[in-house]
């Protein structure tokens, strides 16, 4: 069942209601055709009212909805990163690993209640396609977000994609004609962007990015697109990056629904880099790209610094921001629990880096030494040592944590 005590359906990719008044089991079966053959799946929900949220006692309290007023907030942030945008961003990023039901549950948790919610998502082994966007559309209609799925950490072809030992590049024409970028990160971007850009351009003349379903009265009274958000964590981080510069530079963008111009600001949690040097410098001269491409680091998360040198020339672009956590001095302080104290072991600091993150060596002397730190966290005495790599620091459960602003109590507010 939806949020909304319907079932889940699937919708048509145009939008538009098929002919004639079939009833519900057939129509699904003949649009599950329909999308078998372009490889394309959608879903539709509308997220749930706060009532529907809390059925037992009052609908908002001094920490429900966790963020109120965010809309606004979305809307009227002059400045990036903004605290609360980050902390919504990643919470986004990080239940998109789920399905469209549960984002837009989250997302109404989060303060933007009865939302409309699109999940598009393909996938082609062959290719290393494994691309799943989220678009989270305020229930007014001023405020889209767009987040892309990571990497699961079973899908062994989302984390092919990630870790590509000797990746393909793809010339990306962005300030110098010789740049180029990740092909499995391009590719996954432009399996799905033709269905993101249709739904975004209803919302930019006051539609519902979800498509009707047949019988479905069109949704009235809502405001055209004013503010866009992209986001994603792992493989979603580096499609959220890639969107970003592709919404920035490619003019087909910039025509009468002007999507480019609502478009706000990109973060990413845990992003592997997404091109080579000349490309990273393309996007760095564009002023907008420069300060609103925003990125996230727990730690010694080991994506971030991926591809490896062994795969050629990457570099990350943006502003970085890394939350550091002295591991030592924790190691130390944290036997304080065993005399009853609480102490938190994964307190750290978040402070913004013009020193970006560079690239790991090798491949297997990255993953390798990340393997290493992990096996050794379990092991008290080691786990209080410095590591380079990180594969638990990877997790987006500490993206949230780190984000989360003081006086939230956590994504539910409770």
């Amino acid at each position: 069942m939806t949020t909304d005590g319907r079932r889940p359906r699937t919708t048509p990719p145009d939008g538009e209601p098929l002919a004639g008044p079939p009833s519900f089991p057939e129509w699904e079966e003949r649009l599950r055709e329909q999308l078998e053959i372009g490889g394309l799946w959608t879903r539709d929900i509308r997220g749930p009212s706060y009532a529907r949220l809390r059925p037992y006692g009052p609908r908002t309290t001094a920490g429900f909805p966790v963020h109120p007023h965010l809309e606004e907030r979305l809307l009227r942030a002059r400045r990036h990163p903004d605290p609360v945008i980050a902390h919504v961003l990643a919470t986004c990023a990080a239940y998109a690993y789920a399905g469209a039901e549960t984002v837009s549950m989250i997302m109404a948790w989060m303060g933007l209640e009865q939302n409309h919610c699109r999940m598009i998502g393909t996938s082609v082994d062959a290719m290393f396609v494994r691309s799943t966007a989220f678009l989270v559309q305020s229930a007014s209609g001023r405020v889209a977000i767009l987040c892309y799925r990571g990497t699961p950490p079973a899908d062994g072809i989302a984390w092919m994609t990630d870790a590509d030992v000797q990746p393909e590049r793809m010339p990306y024409r962005f300030g110098d004609p010789r740049a180029t970028v990740h092909a499995g990160f391009y590719r996954n971007v432009r399996a799905t962007r033709y269905e993101v850009m249709t739904a975004l351009k209803r919302a930019c003349r006051g539609r519902s990015v979800r498509a009707l379903l047949p019988g479905e009265p069109d949704v009235a009274n809502m405001a055209e697109l004013e503010a866009l958000y992209v986001t994603g964590h792992s493989l979603g981080g580096a499609m959220a990056a890639m969107m970003a510069v592709m919404l920035r530079h490619e003019r087909k963008f910039r025509d009468e629904d002007d999507v480019t111009g609502r478009f706000r600001a990109a973060y990413t949690y845990g992003q592997p880099m997404i091109g080579d040097p000349r490309f990273a410098r393309a996007c760095e001269a564009d002023p907008f790209l420069a300060r609103a491409m925003i990125r996230y680091i727990y730690d010694n998360d080991v994506v971030p610094h991926l591809p490896p040198r062994t795969a050629g020339p990457y570099r990350h672009f943006g502003r970085e921001y890394r939350y550091e956590v002295p591991r030592l001095r924790h190691g130390v302080l944290g036997l304080a629990r065993h005399l009853g104290h609480t102490y938190d072991v994964r307190r750290g600091d978040l402070r913004e880096h013009t020193r970006f993150t560079g690239q790991a060596v090798t491949f297997l002397g990255g993953l390798g030494l990340a393997a290493l730190a992990f096996a050794g966290s379990r092991v008290r005495p080691l786990g209080a040592l410095p590591v380079v790599y990180s594969f638990e620091d990877h997790g987006p459960q500490h993206y949230i944590a780190a984000l989360t602003p003081p006086g939230v109590q956590n994504e539910f507010g409770d």
